[in-house]
């Protein structure tokens, strides 16, 4: 049986893990639609690759390069907020949702459709607007499969127990470049140094918020929507190596933890092959040639990003939103070297406390969750430039 596959996301590190599997059984897997947010180019190679009906680039303006690039291949090519609409609501069986940021909620929520499995690797969709996109989800029939290895680990260890008889659930975390830089290094540290992690490929937003562990933040509020978690049953621990992905504890003291090699294309193979298991070359996990593996809580000084997070998922509300609007603002400010590294986590936490006072409130549609994260930002960049003064 063919299974159809949407990729929204495609030019992005999890779209290349994903597309990296599908050549490995071409007869198996068939491209409905790819979605990348302006690589024309590089899209229209993909869709011509993997034979796609629909190509689509969310930036308009890089609508005329891709027909072009497409004349005569019977891609059909779109671009904007319908194009990606469109995309998401292709026949297909599997959509992998990797568009990063906030604007991939709107077309994630439209992947939603009965009997079909939405495997989500944007974080947005659960952070800005968890109770209504697992909500939605409910409601449409569809099965939401997650793509972070930390989280796919967690749905796997959940299948040992019931979920009632869950007690706690501990993600793991690298701690990214900086764990042992001196702390009074780090509000001088580049973006070029940032952006080296020490484990995982991933794109620029991603790696950064690993490196201030903002993204183990993000993905307690995750955990807290896709499982039905309280906050006190979710912990993080940070382990180097990053084969253990996350532990499951039940009330009786077992824990089931989840091991793989630190490489994005076993989620995401999981994902496409549920509930049945792909067979294909991955990467074998050789416990005896690692000998040994670390674990040390998170040190609180040097991340606050974590208490950061959870006081957001605690206060819940509009929090979680406004959280992930102005940590995309801050982190983009560093990347482009108006602030310091150190003030990512400042500016966030000043944005949190100037929205608290305006009486926003927890979305309950697409466009609520898109009016919160405009406000936010704003208020973002206007408290961008006293960062970097404080840079300076």
């Amino acid at each position: 049986m063919v299974t159809r596959v949407t990729i929204l996301g495609a030019t992005g590190s999890i779209g290349a893990s994903a597309l990296d599997l599908l050549r490995h059984d071409r007869g198996r897997y068939q491209v409905a639609a790819l979605a990348s947010r302006r690589d024309a180019k590089k899209l229209a190679a993909l869709a011509r690759e993997f034979g796609a009906k629909l190509a689509v680039v969310a930036e308009p303006t890089a609508y005329g390069e891709l027909k072009d690039a497409l004349a005569g291949s019977g891609i059909e090519a779109a671009a904007g907020r319908d194009g990606l609409i469109a995309a998401a609501k292709a026949e297909a069986d599997v959509v992998i949702a990797a568009i990063t940021g906030a604007a991939g909620l709107e077309p994630t929520l439209a992947a939603l459709a009965p009997r079909r499995r939405v495997a989500i690797a944007n974080k947005e969709c659960l952070v800005c607007a968890g109770r209504l996109f697992m909500a939605t989800a409910a409601a449409a029939g569809a099965t939401v499969l997650p793509v972070d290895s930390e989280h796919n680990a967690v749905f796997q260890a959940l299948s040992a127990g019931p979920r009632e008889a869950v007690a706690r659930v501990t993600l793991t975390a690298s701690g990214g470049p900086f764990r042992t830089l001196p702390r009074e290094r780090l509000a001088w540290v580049t973006p070029d140094e940032a952006l080296r992690h020490p484990t995982w490929s991933m794109g620029p937003k991603v790696t950064i918020d690993s490196a201030t562990l903002m993204n183990k933040g993000l993905e307690l509020i995750e955990a807290h929507h896709l499982f039905g978690l309280a906050s006190g049953q979710l912990d993080v621990l940070i382990h180097p190596q990053s084969v253990v992905h996350a532990l499951v504890e039940f009330r009786d003291g077992s824990v089931v933890a989840g091991l793989s090699m630190p490489d994005m294309r076993l989620p995401v193979a999981f994902c496409l092959a549920w509930p049945d298991r792909m067979d294909w070359p991955a990467p074998r996990l050789d416990l005896a040639k690692l000998g040994s593996l670390q674990f040390e809580p998170p040190d609180a000084g040097r991340f606050p990003a974590l208490r950061v997070a959870r006081e957001a998922l605690e206060s819940g509300g509009a929090a979680p939103t406004v959280l992930n609007a102005a940590n995309e603002v801050a982190v983009e400010a560093f990347l482009s070297r108006r602030i310091a590294f150190s003030h990512i986590v400042g500016l966030t936490e000043a944005v949190l406390e100037r929205a608290a006072g305006e009486g926003l409130t927890e979305p309950t549609s697409v466009a609520e969750a898109i009016a919160v994260d405009h406000v936010s930002r704003s208020f973002a960049e206007v408290l961008v430039p006293q960062f970097a003064a404080k840079a300076s």
